[in-house]
């Protein structure tokens, strides 16, 4: 994710999961004397959210959160090769989470900002 608008992204560290989802609307459409309910599909969203372990090193979720920025957003599905990505600029909010018998958490939803493409 980019660590500053318009700058270069880099790893979101500590992540242990993630989530990608592509939904269209469906738009109901169903007139008098249709056989059944008839739906037209709306503009597809994509949303998502990764989490993981909180990093004191950087703020690079916290600022993307609260700044009001798109950020640039890779999402690579498997760390072994770079050929394969998801790809486009996010709206994140963020959510820090701890307790006493466990490691402090950070997690993201995001909305898409741009359109968000499969790559490769």
């Amino acid at each position: 994710m980019g660590i500053a608008s318009g700058g270069t992204a880099e790893p979101v560290a500590f992540q242990a999961e993630w989530s990608i989802n592509f939904t269209t609307p469906k738009i109901d459409v169903t007139a008098f004397g249709d056989p059944n309910k008839v739906t037209v599909a709306g503009l597809p969203e994509a949303t998502g959210a990764f989490s993981g372990f909180y990093d004191e090193s950087t703020a690079q979720t916290y600022t993307a959160a609260v700044d009001g920025v798109a950020r640039k957003f890779y999402l690579y599905t498997n760390t072994t090769t770079n050929t394969q990505y998801f790809f486009g600029t996010i709206n994140p909010d963020v959510s820090f989470s701890s307790s006493v018998s466990g490691a402090t958490t950070v997690s993201s939803n995001w909305e898409a900002a741009s359109t968000i493409a499969k790559v490769g």
